[in-house]
């Protein structure tokens, strides 16, 4: 049995790759629907994160924010409430790296193992198995935990002691979302200009600009479709934790800097919860494009 607390976009996404693979899921959500949603073989559905605990010895964790993770492990009715000792927890939040160390921390006082376990990819990504995995935590209990990351994953990456995976999401991150910004900044001036942007893209995708992002962003920044894989909000809030990390550690992040003030004018346009290809409409909107 594997606990599965946090059924949003990738939570729910999980719940489907973990039945694909015939595992059986004890689940928790604070959205009763949520909890509904995905009642049926397969999936017993709990009343709160002890509950979860109560049943599965490993539990896996998809939350908006590392706040929301130590209220769900050490808050009323907690995971550790409930969890006996040699439980893992896996911890796939893109979340605060100084805070996931000190719960780590925290937890092996009570001989609980911790996994920080971010995921690179979208919901979308992570249906498909198209989603790379970096784990901070000791290699022992990394490996304990491969049939769950081989569910889900194209490949799994251990980065280092507790609190290394979420460092190199945010890294990642960092990346990924100047990809996004300078994909959006290229489509907006082709069309202010009159270029063809739908032939542009193939050109990109075909020449040395190429990146993943265009793939599953372009089509989305150009025809408008703002569904949501992974939303602007969340990306503000990583970009938020990325600055915190430049600060602590004395490295300037100038292009950075300027992205997070874009996030901010996008959340400010009511654009928080579409998908974070919507960048390219504070772009259009600075642009004069209606």
């Amino acid at each position: 049995m594997l606990g599965l607390i946090g059924l949003g976009l990738v939570g729910s996404a999980l719940v489907e790759r973990f039945r694909a693979k015939g595992l059986e899921i004890s689940g928790y959500d604070i959205d009763p629907e949520r909890i509904k949603a995905h009642e049926g073989d397969g999936f017993t559905p709990c009343k709160s994160p002890a509950d979860v605990a109560d049943k599965a010895r490993r539990i896996v964790l998809s939350l908006p924010d590392s706040y929301v993770v130590n209220d769900v492990v050490i808050g009323t009715r907690g995971i550790l409430s409930a969890a006996s000792p040699g439980a893992i927890i896996v911890d796939t939040t893109t979340g605060d790296p100084q805070m996931s160390t000190a719960l780590a921390r925290r937890l092996e006082s009570r001989s609980i193992r911790f996994l920080d376990a971010t995921i690179l990819g979208s919901s979308k990504q992570v249906r498909e198995s198209d989603v790379l995995v970096m784990v901070g935590g000791t290699l022992p209990v990394f490996e304990l935990c491969t049939d769950i990351f081989e569910a889900f994953s194209l490949k799994t990456f251990h980065m280092g002691p507790s609190g290394k995976g979420a460092e190199a999401k945010l890294i990642v991150n960092l990346v990924l979302g100047l990809n996004r910004l300078v994909l959006a900044e290229g489509l907006v001036l082709a069309q202010k200009t009159g270029v063809d942007i739908d032939v542009l893209l193939d050109v990109f995708k075909m020449g040395g600009a190429y990146s993943r992002v265009m793939d599953i962003k372009g089509e989305k920044m150009i025809t408008g479709d703002f569904t949501t894989q992974a939303a602007l909000d969340q990306h503000l809030k990583d970009v938020e934790l990325i600055l915190d990390l430049s600060a602590r550690t004395e490295t300037p992040l100038p292009v950075t800097g300027l992205h997070a003030q874009l996030l901010r004018t996008g959340v400010a346009l009511g654009l928080a919860e579409q998908d974070n290809s919507a960048i390219v409409e504070v772009l259009r909107k600075m642009a004069g494009i209606k």
